[in-house]
């Protein structure tokens, strides 16, 4: 069983993700739930398809079955890496918003995926998980566009919209980056069984590589 209140020591929090999952696996990743009316259980199929590229490509151990988190639950501190989408509304109330901001200063990780229209709601929610932080849109040089596949020019561009280019922000604190904002890219629908969404092999491709870079820094930094 995990020990939850390591909130102030990220080297112990860290530590003790090693202990998730059974057999072979090190790690267990986790959907956020959230209030708000927003379709936060979207891309049923996105993460245990990433996870299984992710254990074959790059190594990790990371149980296939991914579990489902409130965003004001103590479990959050269980998983490395959470991950947020869905198209409506976000609201977090105070008890949310100071558990996320406690997971994430432990060395916790989050990567909110925009899955169409998200935007207007996720940023003035993070505000409230850290007031006196913003967004800012990382440079293609960040080590998350190179950890393990190479992104030359950022962010891929999995699903048309707008028309808008794809984006990666990100919130800095303390010189760490502990949250990845994929705005206007669609990586969660590119990592879906086929039948959901029937992209080209080669967007997938590009979806997972990325996803996978992701996930490769969520765990080493």
């Amino acid at each position: 069983m995990l020990i939850r209140n390591r909130f102030y020591c990220i080297a112990l929090c860290l530590l003790s993700f090693s202990f998730i999952g059974s057999g072979s696996y090190t790690y267990k990743i986790a959907k956020v739930q959230y209030r708000g009316g927003g379709d936060w259980y979207a891309n049923r199929t996105a993460l245990p398809n990433l996870v299984k590229f992710c254990n074959q490509n790059i190594k990790t151990h990371i149980n296939p079955n991914d579990a489902i988190v409130d965003i004001a639950s103590d479990e959050i501190f269980d998983y490395p890496y959470i991950y947020l989408t869905g198209h409506g509304n976000i609201v977090f109330d105070n008890k949310d918003a100071s558990n996320l901001r406690k997971y994430l200063e432990a060395g916790g990780f989050i990567h909110i995926d925009d899955n169409y229209g998200l935007d207007k709601y996720v940023r003035p929610q993070m505000k409230k998980v850290f007031p006196d932080l913003s967004f800012v849109e990382l440079p293609y040089s960040h080590k998350i566009y190179s950890i393990k596949y190479p992104f030359p020019k950022g962010l891929p561009k999995i699903h048309e919209h707008d028309g808008k280019p794809a984006q990666g922000f990100g919130l800095i604190y303390k010189g760490r980056l502990v949250c990845f904002y994929s705005y206007e890219s669609d990586l969660g629908n590119g990592w879906e069984n086929p039948e959901v969404h029937n992209d080209p092999a080669e967007k997938r491709a590009q979806a997972l590589k990325m996803g996978a870079n992701i996930m490769q820094y969520a765990l080493t930094y």
